[in-house]
């Protein structure tokens, strides 16, 4: 489940960088349950041509948080927003910088 949550997070920051067609896949099967015979069906594919694309977005999410780190930015910025002191919220900053 957690692993779910985390692909929905990482489309949320990244999805523009997808084509239409892997963003229609990705909303398909994680945000509308479509099983990937749904999901072939629906786009005249193989159930296993789903399959693979639907580890080549993972793999392209995964790989573009390692590279550009916008969702753990993201995370740390909203921790830094429960902080009360000034100080520890300018340092946490400037190591995000």
């Amino acid at each position: 489940m957690e692993e779910y949550i985390y692909y929905n997070n990482l489309y949320d920051c990244y999805h523009k960088l997808l084509t239409d067609k892997q963003k229609n896949y990705f909303e398909d099967y994680y945000f509308s349950n479509l099983s990937l015979s749904e999901i072939a069906h629906n786009y005249n594919v193989s159930r296993n041509a789903v399959h693979k694309q639907l580890q080549i977005i993972i793999k392209k999410l995964i790989e573009y948080e390692e590279k550009l780190g916008i969702y753990k930015n993201k995370i740390e910025l909203e921790s830094i927003l429960e902080e009360t002191d000034i100080n520890k919220i300018k340092t946490r900053i400037e190591n995000i910088i």
